[in-house]
């Protein structure tokens, strides 16, 4: 149906990108990121299944705060490393294949973290499947940058966050169970979810002809050193690494541990605080979806991103269960809030025709490095000081990534505005992705 190939239209000015989106519906939206909300959902109940279980896991082999928290920071690692090979593996043989051995590689490293008989096992195979991760999260987000209709890019990928919240609201629950059976059991529960989703995204996803590479053989590239240059870029890559410092990476390695060590509280509370930081998350994704795509991005993430400051530090001075789950429901809510509008807004720079796999596989790798350094450096305040310095630290870095936000221009309708300002020159060589609806420099990268 033509609207769901609706990616081609120009893109909208502020003020009417408000009115097209409050009379869009998501029945607009292709086929394909259905197909990328359901795989994300059964990706999120493995994802949370694992997560109060790692760090403790971890901790079982004997090791220090700083030792376990590094168990999240090296699959990050290994996600930073092998992102540009994503990247390019995406523009050369398009999203479809590398979707779905990334869910089955990450299946496969899971199940065998099952088996581990010591740290260093565990390191190891959980660190391979920081390379499946990578080339599923980068090939998904490639076909969401491509299908989704301009005025509705904020609410697709609040959408597929959602899907993958939902997922992580009963799965730390679950997980908090099946700990108390066995600390291997969550993880042969995640690779068998896995294998799910990798088995329902090739099922569905194998007549689909959208993410055809040969299609793409006349598509522009946008080059990394293109974006860069835009002030909205670099400050979507800061506020990435804040969420995985964040929510990727202290949330995963520290909570678990300040909440039975610190607080003397059951692992069990774990599973509940973890899923109160999804379920504030997950209730405000669409509704600031819907914002970013009327009102624009930068409002969404300035106020996501304060109150996810507010919300972080918070937590570590938490004395009380209610403190406790009200930092982690306010955390939760700030990172929704601004999750929409920092993805759609990378989007609008990249635009729906150019190949911008290596843009967006930067863009991953700003919150790897986010997650890798996170855990050992607040792992490593609260050891030698307390907790409470901790959160205060992963606070302060929201709090950077605001300010950056704040000196940084609005990337919805943007691109319209810069093409009518370009000279009569370029903007003919810009024309034959004017209609492409990009609202960043990806046209003018494709140009030079």
């Amino acid at each position: 149906m033509p609207e769901t190939r609706s990616t081609t239209e120009d893109a909208p000015e502020p003020s009417q990108a408000g009115t097209k989106a409050s009379k869009s519906t998501l029945a607009e939206l292709p086929r394909e990121i259905w197909v990328l909300i359901s795989g994300g959902f059964i990706v999120a109940i493995g994802m949370g299944i694992v997560s109060p279980a790692l760090p403790t896991f971890a901790t079982s082999f004997n090791v220090g705060v700083t030792a376990a928290a590094f168990i999240v920071s090296a699959f990050a690692l290994m996600r930073l490393v092998f992102a540009p090979a994503s990247g390019k593996l995406v523009s050369l043989f398009g999203e479809r294949p590398n979707y779905v051995l990334g869910i089955v590689i990450v299946g496969i490293s899971s199940t065998a973290c099952a088996f581990a008989q010591s740290y260093w096992q565990l390191l190891v195979f959980r660190g391979l499947g920081g390379i499946g991760s990578t080339m599923f999260t980068v090939s998904a987000l490639a076909l969401l940058v491509r299908l989704a209709p301009a005025h509705l890019r904020a609410r697709a990928s609040g959408l597929w966050a959602t899907s993958f919240l939902l997922g992580s609201i009963s799965g730390p629950v679950l997980g908090g169970l099946l700990i108390g059976f066995s600390l291997r059991l969550p993880f042969l529960i995640y690779g068998v979810a896995l294998y799910i989703a990798a088995f329902v995204g090739w099922f569905l996803l194998r007549n689909s002809t959208l993410a055809d590479p040969q299609q793409q053989a006349a598509a522009p590239d946008l080059k990394v050193t293109t974006a860069l240059r835009d002030p909205s870029y670099r400050a979507s890559l800061l506020a990435n690494f804040s969420k995985g410092w964040t929510a990727q990476g202290v949330r995963i390695a520290l909570i678990p541990l300040f909440i039975v060590e610190a607080m003397g509280l059951s692992d069990a509370m774990t599973g509940v605080a973890l899923s109160v930081f999804a379920a504030g998350n997950a209730a405000v994704l669409i509704p600031a979806g819907r914002l970013a795509d009327s009102r624009g991005r930068k409002p969404m993430l300035l106020s996501g991103l304060a109150i996810a400051a507010v919300g972080s530090a918070a937590i570590g001075f938490s004395d009380s269960v209610p403190w406790l789950l009200g930092a982690s429901l306010l955390g939760g809510i700030g990172m929704g809030l601004f999750t929409p509008a920092q993805s759609a807004a990378v989007a609008d720079i990249v635009g729906p025709k150019a190949k911008g796999g290596p843009v967006l596989a930067t863009f991953q790798m700003s919150a790897d490095v986010g997650t890798i350094l996170g855990p050992p450096l607040a792992g490593a305040l609260a050891e030698e000081l307390s907790y409470g310095p901790a959160f205060l630290l992963t606070g302060c870095v929201a709090v950077v990534a605001l300010l950056m936000w704040l000196f940084s221009p609005e990337t919805l309708g943007r691109g319209s505005r810069a093409e009518r300002s370009e000279p009569a020159g370029s903007a003919e060589s810009a024309g034959s992705t004017e209609s492409a609806g990009s609202t960043g420099p990806a046209e003018r990268g494709a140009a030079d």
